[in-house]
């Protein structure tokens, strides 16, 4: 142990919840106080828990048999401190973001690291500007932050609606039905793109690629002519048709706002009309974020952690922990705040897609 080293490490997960949360709260908190001698504050559920000083002095015992945990001990939510700065500053009231940092000081805080996805990070990055000592990790099945090549969480997933699409296939088969399949991925396709390349789905709609179900229809009634009684889709919740595409973004919350049903059944329903063929919805929704995160996640999850640990030894604070080229590194959390990743257009995994013959709906 450095015993040189004695400061104050405050940690939180913000967000939806994501496999990897545990293992990346041990990581930190291990190495905080076995390397550093730190002692490390946990607040709960949040930005929330930030604003009302609910923490407490985590302990080593905390952190046995939590790597496989799924979730996190913490809890979490998706407090937004800032959305009412404004309005408090020109009415004199106190906010959230005035108690954040007044539990900051109180509890004596030298840093604070913090887990969660794009909307965290740019808190996060809001935060550095108030003068805290900040440092986060990128966390989200979606795999949508910027920035960094991989984020904790994603693999799991990935393998959960992996696993789902291979035993759609054998009912599918038997049925000689479409399946259509709906995963996470509300701005952002990466989940769609890589379960549905891995799982051999023959449609793969993906928000960056608006989709025409005609283009759909004659895919999948050319694999009936191929001899090919059933076919599997892979839609992201965030697909959009090409109508939609060139929609204003309040035209097209208004037009979601009103569709019976997610855009899995949509999409089962245009492929009944257009293509006259059966089809049948299966919707992951939350199972895709919970449970047991596989090895790569509890890896990344615990190498991230680890580093995030050394960077507040270091005071190079400000930074989002990344995986650039199989380097992790530390990115400016300005460079993180308000973007999203996108899959390409020239991706290799679309084109990857395209070369066996799956359908992107365009």
């Amino acid at each position: 142990m450095n015993k040189s080293v004695s400061k104050t490490c405050g940690i939180l997960t913000s967000g939806g919840d994501a496999p990897g949360l545990n293992a990346a709260i041990r990581a930190v908190a291990r190495t905080a106080m076995n390397v550093y001698g730190m002692k490390v504050i946990g607040f709960e559920h949040g930005y929330r828990g930030l604003i009302e000083n609910r923490s407490r002095v985590l302990k080593p015992t905390e952190f046995s048999s939590i790597l496989t945990l799924g979730g996190t001990i913490l809890g979490t939510s998706r407090e937004k401190p800032f959305k009412d700065k404004n309005w408090c500053e020109e009415n004199n009231a106190t906010c959230a973001v005035n108690s954040i940092k007044e539990t900051y000081h109180k509890l004596g805080l030298d840093s604070l690291v913090i887990l969660g996805g794009n909307g965290t990070n740019t808190t996060a990055s809001l935060l550095v500007n108030e003068g805290l000592n900040i440092i986060s990790l990128p966390k989200t099945i979606d795999n949508d932050i910027v920035e960094t090549d991989i984020t904790f969480g994603f693999h799991t997933a990935l393998s959960v609606a992996t696993e789902a699409i291979d035993r759609l296939h054998s009912t599918a088969s038997s049925h000689n039905r479409v399946m259509v399949i709906e995963v996470m991925g509300h701005k952002a396709g990466w989940l769609a793109l890589y379960s549905g390349v891995a799982g051999g789905g023959d449609v793969i709609l993906v928000p960056e690629i608006p989709y025409d179900i005609n283009s759909i229809s004659r895919h999948l009634k050319q694999r009936g002519k191929d001899g090919k009684s059933f076919s599997i889709v892979v839609v992201a919740e965030g697909a959009r048709s090409i109508e939609e595409a060139g929609m204003d973004k309040k035209k097209f919350k208004k037009l979601r706002a009103q569709m019976s049903g997610s855009i899995g059944y949509r999409i089962a329903h245009e492929i009944q009309k257009a293509a006259e063929l059966d089809a049948r919805v299966t919707v992951l929704g939350y199972v895709q974020r919970g449970g047991t995160p596989v090895a790569y996640d509890r890896i990344l999850a615990t190498e991230f952690g680890t580093a995030a640990t050394n960077m507040v030894a270091q005071g190079d604070f400000g930074k989002m922990v990344a995986m650039q080229g199989n380097h992790i590194v530390g990115v400016p959390l300005e460079k993180v705040a308000n973007r999203i990743k996108t899959v390409p257009l020239d991706h290799e995994m679309v084109k990857s897609a395209r070369d066996v013959g799956t359908c992107l709906g365009d």
